[in-house]
């Protein structure tokens, strides 16, 4: 990844850094194939994510998929659907009086994005409230941030693992075979299954590992 990629990037320098036309870019957009960018006055922003977009559309173009076969590819791992909220509603949910560092590790993080106006995308409305939930138990707004980062980084391996078991397991053979019409079916039911699979795994994983971890934690004070 560049610094240019790593940066914010204009319309213009992520068709440079992608390969591909301001057009096509706008096109994707349109058809719902890349998130919407940043909009900081007026002026829309891009990142890392929106160049890796582009480059796994431009290779399953090369592979030979339409757009529409690209888009159903890609929908089982769409997020929840997004909302829009007043500057307003998020101060008084978390605070009137928050440090303009807090605000930026807040949308560094993903969990807003301005879009001028005073207003702001929640990519996921589950997660912000879950963070609401958290500072009203007590925890530092800081702190909750830092722990939302773990997890993120957390997520980010395990996606990667079942990303690329996938691609080992069940895309790789597929595109050897030449893509056969034939296992079309096979694939997309592997695609439809891979997230509420990999979401039931760490659900499990987490509920026994939290309960051990709160045994350690509380185990001396009960043999106290």
């Amino acid at each position: 990844m560049t610094d240019e990629t790593a940066a914010d990037l204009t319309i213009d320098q992520l068709a440079r850094e992608a390969g591909m036309t301001v057009r096509n870019i706008r096109s994707h957009a349109t058809r719902g194939l890349l998130p919407p960018p940043e909009v900081r006055a007026r002026t829309g922003y891009y990142g890392a994510e929106h160049v890796a977009r582009l480059r796994t559309i431009k290779e399953l173009q090369a592979n030979g998929y339409n757009l529409g076969a690209i888009k159903h590819l890609l929908a089982p791992f769409q997020s929840e659907p997004a909302q829009v909220v007043s500057a307003e509603d998020l101060a008084e949910r978390f605070g009137r009086h928050l440090d303009p560092r807090v605000v930026e590790r807040v949308q560094q993080l993903g969990l807003v994005r301005p879009l001028g106006d005073g207003r702001f995308e929640v990519p996921s409305p589950t997660l912000l409230r879950a963070g609401e939930q958290v500072l009203r138990l007590g925890v530092p707004l800081e702190t909750a941030l830092d722990i939302i980062d773990e997890v993120t980084r957390s997520a980010d391996r395990v996606s990667e693992a079942f990303i690329g078991l996938f691609i080992d397991t069940v895309w790789g053979p597929f595109a050897e075979a030449g893509q056969p019409d034939a296992d079309w079916p096979q694939v997309r039911d592997a695609l439809d299954r891979l997230r509420p699979l990999a979401t039931e795994t760490m659900v499990a994983v987490f509920h026994q590992r939290m309960t051990q971890a709160a045994e350690r934690a509380f185990g001396g004070e009960r043999g106290a």
